[in-house]
């Protein structure tokens, strides 16, 4: 992979992570909070950007999202590929909850 098809992915991948935010946010705020992993004030800018602010701010070289599962349990769970998916995602959701309860 050259490094401009590496910044063209980037780019890509800002602006398709900025759509989905934004529509997130515009339809149930408190979800896409904990989703996102981002402030109420994060939010209120992803919500109030125009399209050409998008294109502008996805255009950036560094990723602008980034793994909110940064525990080793976490990839363990969403990885495993026994006959409990379900329940697997249910135990993320709760780390994850945790997570966002102690950073509130």
């Amino acid at each position: 992979m050259t490094a401009n098809t590496m910044l063209e992915e980037i780019r890509e991948a800002n602006l398709t992570y900025l759509m989905l935010a934004q529509t997130m946010i515009r339809e149930d705020k408190p979800q896409a909070l904990y989703r996102l992993g981002v402030s109420d004030e994060v939010a209120g800018i992803i919500e109030a950007l125009s399209p050409a602010q998008l294109v502008r701010v996805a255009a950036t070289n560094q990723l602008v999202c980034r793994f909110s599962c940064n525990d080793e349990m976490v990839w363990g769970l969403l990885t495993s590929h026994g006959k409990d998916r379900q329940l697997a995602g249910v135990h993320v959701a709760i780390l994850r909850s945790a997570e966002h309860a102690e950073a509130a």
